[in-house]
């Protein structure tokens, strides 16, 4: 029998300026509509997925493909995987620069490689040879990036802290703030024949150094998906969610009776105590049960069933989103 069809969305958890809230919005409800016609023409979850991530990527408002943070040189990095719950295939790419849509990349690692996990110039190459024509970096660079980082370093010159990627070793202090741009994006689906898959793409942080690679791209960590469990999606500061393998937490208890809607803010409320980190989680179950969470001020996220789609960038003035293509 089929199933009604489920696909969430985030693009970032943070303190989204009201003035960029429309934008956030937009650029969800957009891929919302692309991916879903993936699946109400009978298409699979991980092409929904992809499908969904690409339009997020084009889109400058998130920090993945164009318009991403920039590394300390000044260049763009990114980093994106996708992952198939019904046969645990998956397919990264990370520190890549001359590629538009890294997810693509990601997905082709999926489908033509034995291998899972390819990285700078050699994930270049593949991606070349087997069709993704590659860009200048430059064309993946906007003027408002140039500028946020000649801000960001003229404080760090200044003898301003940056807060710590590592996460703090003490949850309550309050020297770290959820202020700072987190808008790694991500998508999860159900499709109708019972089949979940999960995508995460990312530029990383602003000021990175060159080669950094956070936990978007890590499976486990920022994203999988495994029909015997869960398909997961995270946002926020990446090394407390690797230290953590978040995801892969997330989706185990989930297996072991768990509903999403319980984990995914209590996967919130152990990266916060555990490690101080700030982020949020979209997390769906094989049965349609679905959750999704933010510890920061507020998250952009999208969720489309068989009754229409929903955009919001908060969940905290929400009912909680949750039942197989309910909502309550």
């Amino acid at each position: 029998m089929a199933r009604s069809p489920i696909l969430l969305i985030h693009g970032g958890a943070w303190d989204i300026p009201a003035d960029l809230l429309e934008a956030h919005e937009q650029g969800v409800f957009d891929a919302l509509q692309d991916g879903w016609r993936i699946l109400e023409r009978g298409g699979t979850a991980l092409d929904a997925v992809e499908t969904a991530v690409t339009s997020l990527e084009d889109d400058p408002a998130f920090d993945a493909g164009r318009g991403s943070f920039l590394t300390r040189d000044g260049r763009v990095q990114l980093d994106a995987l996708i992952m198939d719950g019904a046969t645990l295939r998956a397919g990264g790419v990370a520190c890549v620069e001359r590629i538009r849509n890294p997810i693509q990349a990601a997905r082709l690692v999926l489908d033509k490689s034995p291998h899972v996990y390819f990285v700078g110039p050699g994930a270049e190459e593949f991606a070349q040879a087997n069709g993704i024509p590659l860009v200048e970096n430059a064309e993946l660079v906007l003027d408002r990036e140039r500028r946020r980082l000649a801000e960001a370093q003229a404080r760090e010159q200044a003898g301003t802290p940056d807060r710590s990627f590592s996460g703090r070793p003490d949850p309550d202090s309050s020297e770290d703030s959820p202020q700072d741009s987190h808008d790694t994006v991500g998508a999860v689906a159900l499709d109708q024949y019972g089949r979940l898959a999960a995508a995460t793409s990312t530029g990383g942080t602003l000021n990175k150094d060159p080669g950094r690679v956070g936990d978007s791209s890590l499976i486990g960590c920022g994203c999988y998906a495994d029909n015997a469990s869960a398909a997961v999606s995270l946002t926020g500061w990446g090394e407390p969610i690797m230290k953590l393998v978040l995801g892969k937490w997330a989706t185990d208890r989930v297996m072991a009776g768990r509903s999403p809607e319980q984990v995914a803010p209590e996967a919130m409320a152990y990266l916060l105590r555990r490690l101080g980190g700030h982020g949020g989680i979209i997390l769906l179950a094989p049965d349609g049960r679905y959750g999704l969470a933010h510890n920061t001020p507020r998250m952009a996220w999208g969720v489309h069933t068989a009754d229409g789609p929903r955009v919001g960038t908060s969940l905290s003035d929400e009912a909680p989103l949750t039942g197989e293509a309910d909502l309550y």
